[in-house]
């Protein structure tokens, strides 16, 4: 550990003028005034986005499409053809979260040994295969392989995205970034969708089943953007892709010691045993837990929950493009709610309160058109999965600790993707009671857990400032939340 004088500390949201702060204490609602940027880090900041956003942008919008394409195949023929079952059809929906779980924990170890662009590049060329593989299945056995196979590699996307994104913005940024990684999602719906619908009027082209085609163009693309992936994603703060000058890698120095996170190769061991004793670290995931089941839930059974309101197959492909908008939306809105309040919670407050309000729709409504009010609002998750990635990557500090904490999330967000389609059962439809009462149960779950949260790190941040240490560290130190005692939680 390195002592320095408190002349030293950098002026960003991560370290506070303590002293300054035991002096005159302000309420635990206000958060701490952030940093002005300079020009010259403004600029940094566009030239970062610009490099980097696409890159996040097309990986999670392939990532999303490749995933949620059960659901429109569903619509054009892939359970007549390959002679599923209702049941059959639930668990492909889940099974694809097997390799996803299965894969979290080597996960963890690979993100801390391997460059994330090598990494991450690899397994998009590896799950575009398994896309590509996957259009030629003939029977649910073959279907199942390819679905765990797919979530097995899938299963890095999040977390390596999660990890650049906390190593390159500042935290007072992270919000905005996790929003696009969300926003992403619903244009990759829109995208999707209206893709899905010029392939549904294919016919059969070539002698393919129209079913096969998504899986043959995007596992192609899937591999595409793979390779793009290996050789130029940015993926640390002095990554080529910035082209940074002199001046810029000093900033880039001062916005590392702002993150308090900086990309280490040592394990460590202490960090896990540190987090795994922490309440918010389950709080946090129970609630990805319960936010993710819906989400599961909704992705798999999209096109086929549509239809029952009494559209046809083409119709019912054509309204997740208005979800997807909905879904970009709801982000857009937790990220300005918790903006412009300064309060994390209160983005989750409002996102799950409006899904909350969608699934009872969808419960109470009878089967019409009206009912896509309700399937519309329950997409307000995604805001809800923006706050809680911000929460987690705002208040975690040390490079083990947070991809621990991040693979657990990731853990907690499979389980809740694999219980929620197995749990809209097949003899309830179209209504689906106990599939929508669980929803309903774990919305409400997410305000009163996050809200626990909140109020634990304040109590931290009130002790802290009560308390002001003469004693900094440097961001090299790679010290966790709990040990470096200026460290301030966002709430």
């Amino acid at each position: 550990m390195k002592e320095k004088y408190q002349k030293d500390l950098p002026d960003v949201d991560t370290f506070v003028d303590v002293k300054a702060a035991s002096v005159s204490i302000r309420s635990e609602d206000e958060s701490i005034p952030p940093f002005q940027k300079t020009k010259a880090e403004k600029w940094l900041v566009k030239k970062i986005n610009m490099a980097l956003l696409p890159f996040i942008g097309a990986i999670v919008f392939i990532q999303f499409v490749d995933k949620s394409t059960l659901g429109i195949s569903a619509v054009l023929g892939i359970i007549e053809d390959t002679h599923l079952t209702g049941s059959q059809y639930n668990w492909l929906g889940s099974f694809f979260y097997l390799g996803f779980i299965a894969f979290q924990l080597p996960n963890n170890y690979f993100l801390q040994k391997f460059p994330i662009s090598k990494y991450l590049g690899t397994l998009l060329i590896l799950w575009g295969i398994v896309m590509a593989c996957t259009s030629m299945c003939t029977n649910f056995a073959q279907l199942a392989a390819c679905r765990v196979l797919l979530g097995l590699f899938e299963a890095g996307t999040y977390p390596s995205l999660l990890i650049i994104v906390n190593t390159v913005y500042r935290r007072s940024e992270q919000s905005a970034a996790y929003g696009f990684l969300w926003f992403s999602n619903g244009a990759g719906t829109m995208l999707g969708a209206s893709c899905a619908y010029g392939i549904s009027y294919m016919n059969n082209a070539r002698g393919i089943e129209t079913w096969r085609w998504p899986y043959i163009i995007w596992g192609c693309l899937t591999i595409i953007f793979g390779i793009l992936s290996f050789f130029f994603l940015p993926d640390s703060p002095n990554s080529f892709m910035f082209r940074l000058t002199e001046e810029e890698k000093k900033i880039v120095e001062e916005r590392t010691r702002d993150n308090a996170v900086v990309r280490v190769y040592e394990f460590k061991r202490h960090h896990i045993i540190e987090a795994l004793k922490e309440p918010r670290l389950y709080l946090l995931c129970f609630s990805t837990l319960c936010n993710n089941l819906h989400n599961g839930g909704l992705v798999v059974f999209s096109t086929i929950l549509v239809k029952t309101f009494g559209f046809s197959d083409q119709e019912s492909i054509l309204l997740q493009i208005p979800m997807g908008f909905s879904a970009a939306f709801f982000a857009v809105l937790a990220v300005f709610v918790a903006r412009k309040t300064k309060q994390l919670f209160l983005g989750v407050v409002v996102s799950s309160t409006v899904s909350l309000v969608g699934v009872i729709l969808l419960a109470v409504l009878p089967p019409s058109g009206i009912k896509l009010l309700g399937y519309f609002l329950a997409w307000a998750m995604n805001g809800t999965s923006v706050m809680l990635l911000t929460i987690t990557g705002s208040n975690v500090t040390g490079y083990t600790k947070k991809i621990f904490y991040n693979g657990m999330n990731m853990i907690f967000y499979t389980l809740g993707n694999f219980i929620g389609p197995l749990v809209m059962l097949a003899e309830e439809a179209p209504v689906y009671q106990t599939g929508m009462i669980i929803y309903c149960i774990g919305n409400g779950a997410i305000i009163v857990m996050i809200f626990v949260n909140r109020q634990i790190m304040a109590r931290k941040n009130k002790i802290r400032l009560n308390n002001p240490s003469d004693v900094i560290f440097d961001v090299k130190d790679d010290l966790t939340d709990r040990e470096n005692h200026n460290f301030i939680y966002k709430l």
